[in-house]
């Protein structure tokens, strides 16, 4: 799969979670993509805690909301975890949670280009996700998502109800060249 056919074929596809157990070799695929990520001055602040664990992930689990509790069938959670002093702060900003991001998309478009579902989440109870992992005070656990093959025989058939739908705005209301400029009125 070329790199731009998996940006476009990834989406979030909670509700297509199989339990079906995901071969080691793919998740430390999906690891090492994480690990290759650039990060301000190449710091790599990001840890990544990988739950296998069935009776784990169902305690795990109270902390997200219950629009998410189809993970609760994921065979793997994956949370990312950073501390600010591991990295850049300059002039206030924290690029932590910037490179945990670019860590975190580069695991996600591996498991797309390995027919694994994902779905993003930050909204959790950081305190109890914490406690149940035993993650120290200082650390933060920045994005969870499950790993899962999908109900349906491939990611594509999985994806393909979801990406017909998925609206996204056009490069001319994104883009600027030179100068910012403000949308022009209706």
């Amino acid at each position: 799969m070329e790199t731009l056919d998996t940006i476009h074929k990834r989406c979030s596809l909670k509700a297509r979670i199989s339990s079906r157990s995901i071969e080691p070799e793919k998740i430390d695929k999906i690891l090492e993509a994480g690990r290759l990520a650039p990060s301000a001055r190449n710091n790599q602040p990001w840890r990544f805690i990988v739950v296998q664990d069935k009776e784990l992930i169902q305690e795990l689990t109270r902390a997200f909301s219950e629009s998410n509790q189809p993970i609760r069938e994921a065979p793997v959670i994956l949370i990312t975890c950073a501390r600010a002093v591991d990295d850049i702060i300059r002039e206030g900003r924290e690029y932590y949670l910037f490179d945990v991001g670019l860590a975190v998309e580069n695991m996600v478009l591996a498991a797309t280009d390995l027919g694994l579902l994902t779905h993003l989440m930050t909204a959790f109870d950081e305190a109890q996700v914490k406690q149940t992992l035993r993650i120290p005070e200082d650390v933060r656990a920045v994005v969870a998502t499950p790993l899962a093959y999908p109900q349906e025989e491939s990611y594509d058939q999985a994806a393909s109800e979801r990406l017909a739908s998925r609206t996204r705005k056009d490069l001319k209301d994104l883009v600027y060249y030179n100068h910012w400029r403000e949308a022009e009125p209706a």
